[in-house]
């Protein structure tokens, strides 16, 4: 069996993300970057299922600059066999992604991809769906626990309401969420290993992919500052703020 997982390289979470002067967007220069937490999580259950010998083979694939050759050779060194870089400098939105993607399912085939569920930089949370709606594929996305067996894979997602356990028929989607599992620490050795595994560079006309953004950034600022709070004498004047001034209740 074959695993594709979606890795993306974003600002390390462990950063205070500051916004551009001219509001155009985030100020990403000298900022320390690393792959998606999410990502890293998808990862991690590729290798776990390949360790069972569920899986035959683990392809990280990442959408970006050339910078993100970095986040495919962490995925390598975490357990994936070989790394594909869909290479462009223009921005990329979740429909593009999608769309990069479903062409490299068609070009791969693998019978499970595993994504995560968002990226912490735009937290669009709209990847996979879109992925599993072009590829025509079943889907369960906010995975906590996941089961493959023969043709079937059986996942226990997280609702509102708690826990729901769905079967899926392969080949299917699945996006994790953070109860999933535990990324393992990468070491020495296996970076080192990671830098001799296959790593293969298309540009999106290569898999004829129109990545044109369809959605245009206004303005990005940041939220308002939080302002001091009052003390009350008692709950009378407290429960007459929050019905008239704040108007909450």
């Amino acid at each position: 069996m074959k695993v594709l997982v979606p890795v993306k390289r974003v600002v390390d979470y462990n950063v205070k993300v500051r916004v551009k002067s001219d509001g155009t967007g985030v100020d990403i220069a000298n900022v320390k970057m690393s792959m998606n937490p999410f990502d890293e999580i998808a990862v991690e259950e590729a290798v776990r299922l390949k360790e069972k010998g569920v899986v035959t083979e683990v392809i990280a694939v990442s959408c970006g600059d050339a910078k993100c050759q970095e986040t495919l050779r962490t995925a390598m060194a975490i357990g994936a066999d070989r790394g594909i870089l869909v290479e462009t400098t223009e921005e990329l939105q979740p429909l593009a992604v999608a769309k990069l993607l479903k062409a490299l399912v068609d070009k791969e085939q693998p019978q499970l991809i595993i994504l995560g569920k968002q990226a912490i930089d735009d937290d669009a949370n709209q990847t996979g769906q879109m992925l599993a709606a072009l590829a025509d594929l079943p889907q369960a996305t906010f995975a906590s626990k996941v089961e493959v067996a023969g043709d079937k894979a059986t996942v226990t997602r997280e609702v509102d309401g708690g826990l729901e356990t769905i079967q899926l028929s392969l080949p299917a989607v699945i996006t994790t969420d953070l109860r999933l599992n535990e990324p393992r620490y990468v070491t020495l050795p296996n970076i080192m290993k990671a830098k001799k595994k296959q790593l293969d560079t298309f540009k999106p006309e290569d898999l004829g992919v129109d990545v044109k953004p369809r959605l245009k950034t206004l303005k990005v600022s940041e939220p308002p500052k939080r302002g001091a709070g009052i003390k009350v004498p008692d709950v009378a004047t407290l429960v007459d703020k929050l019905k008239n001034e704040a108007k909450v209740i």
